[in-house]
């Protein structure tokens, strides 16, 4: 299993199009990949869940990923929030 928290650098944060696009990529994975904010943590392959944390431009997140492709998950992600 991996954690790490990230800032998400993407202008309009995790909202519309850009929380689509990253639940299309958590999607490609085996692995479970969870994100959480200020405590509250959504399975990140869920739109409905990723939106309901309303995460913006500048604020940081917990990955949280488990499962044999989670190494290339991570990275993937991480890329994602910081090159979009």
């Amino acid at each position: 299993m991996i954690e790490r928290n990230i800032e998400v650098e993407l202008p309009t944060g995790l909202q519309a199009r850009p929380a689509a696009q990253f639940v299309q990529l958590a999607n490609r994975f085996h692995s479970d990949i969870f994100i959480e904010k200020n405590e509250k943590r959504v399975n990140a392959k869920s739109i409905m869940g990723l939106m309901s944390l309303a995460v913006a431009n500048g604020e940081e997140v917990r990955l949280i990923i488990d499962g044999h492709d989670e190494n290339e998950a991570i990275r993937r992600l991480e890329e994602f929030v910081k090159d979009s």
